[in-house]
């Protein structure tokens, strides 16, 4: 007979418990397994030393200049090319969570109670994780949406001016009130989106929508299905792509600041190419602990299981250059110096086809 009254004090041995989750999240993650955040050991390597930021420099490409004409003129001198850096800045996301035996009395039941607990809180990491990216390509669309040449869409060169063209990782297809076949979801706007990132469009691997937009797919018959590595499992597919549906994904109701007479039924797509985003995961001081509450449930006592990760998700070719108000780094919100804020972030690679992300914005009826 099972020992209803077991603690998780009595199964949580932190020190098995916290790499055993850390490890059950990155198997879960849809984001991680397509391939568009890359988990990246020098991120690693900077979470697990002290800052809140960390200045990743990287070579910009030697790009196209024209090539010199060979002459046996010896005064006739070339000038050599010159290479240049940028300068992405990654940010650390310190964040914890708690849970109390009510919340997971029923886990205690089963054969293997840690085993139980951690799937649900590696679950729980796995959607909160997933809500980061989702906040951090939120803060670079809003930043390129920006119309402000003080803030960089001039091209000028420096750590708070970057470069682009105002919206030139959106295309907007939602007019000021549906029309099948013209503002919904198509294989024709998913192709033209692509297009934005010039012939870098077959870099694209995966699609993050929205469970309606994955239905107008659905509907039209846009979505196939392929059996994962081990035959379990189907994974819906569009033109090749893996489909990651969350809806969290972007659904601006009432939200007219895209040029729309209205936003009802606006929902955003996104094409994300391979390593669009790298991916840090450190170890905190103190990843998991259970403390016990004797005196709560009038004495009968209580346990809390706290669990704490330090993630750094870096949107590539980005700087982020905001000043988080708490010591743990900015939260998922569209408020000054978030993640989805638009002035938190600016684009330092000078190329549009490097950056392996395009957003499509549809209206469904």
């Amino acid at each position: 007979m099972t020992n209803v009254s077991t603690q998780i004090s009595d199964v949580i041995v932190p020190a098995v418990f916290t790499p055993y989750t850390q490890q059950l999240t990155m198997e879960k993650t849809a984001i991680v397994q397509s391939g568009v955040a890359a988990r990246d050991d020098f991120l690693d390597n900077l979470l697990a030393g002290g800052g809140l930021t960390f200045t990743v420099p990287s070579w910009q490409d030697i790009g196209d200049p024209a090539e010199n004409i060979s002459s046996d003129d010896p005064n006739t001198l070339s000038t050599p090319n010159i290479t240049q850096t940028s300068a992405e800045v990654a940010v650390r996301l310190s964040r914890n969570s708690s849970w109390s035996t009510m919340r997971l009395a029923t886990a205690l039941a089963g054969a293997d109670p840690m085993q139980s607990i951690a799937s649900r809180v590696s679950d729980y990491w796995v959607r909160r994780l997933q809500r980061a990216v989702v906040a951090v390509a939120n803060g670079i669309f809003a930043n390129n949406a920006l119309n402000d040449p003080s803030l960089g869409r001039s091209g000028n060169v420096g750590m708070n001016a970057g470069y682009g063209s105002t919206n030139d990782l959106t295309h907007d297809i939602s007019g000021v009130s549906f029309s099948a076949g013209v503002t919904n979801f198509s294989a024709s706007a998913f192709i033209d989106t692509a297009t934005l990132l010039g012939d870098a469009a077959e870099d694209v691997t995966a699609v993050f929508m929205h469970s309606i937009v994955y239905s107008t797919a659905q509907k039209n018959n846009l979505i196939d299905f392929i059996p994962d590595s081990e035959g379990k499992i189907n994974i819906p597919t569009f033109l090749g792509r893996r489909v990651i549906v969350d809806d969290g994904m972007p659904n601006p109701a009432g939200d007219s600041t895209n040029g729309s007479a209205t936003a009802t039924g606006i929902y955003h797509t996104w094409l994300v190419g391979p390593a669009a985003f790298r991916l840090g995961v450190g170890t905190p001081i103190v990843p998991t602990e259970v403390f016990r509450f004797p005196s709560q449930g009038n004495g009968a006592g209580s346990d809390v299981l706290y669990n704490r990760v330090e993630w750094c998700i870096h949107p590539v070719g980005h700087a982020y250059v905001g000043s988080p108000s708490y010591e743990g780094g900015p939260t998922n919100a569209a408020t000054a110096n978030n993640l989805a804020y638009s002035h938190s972030w600016v684009r330092v690679f000078p190329e549009r086809k490097q950056i392996k992300l395009a957003r499509l914005i549809t209206r469904e009826s």
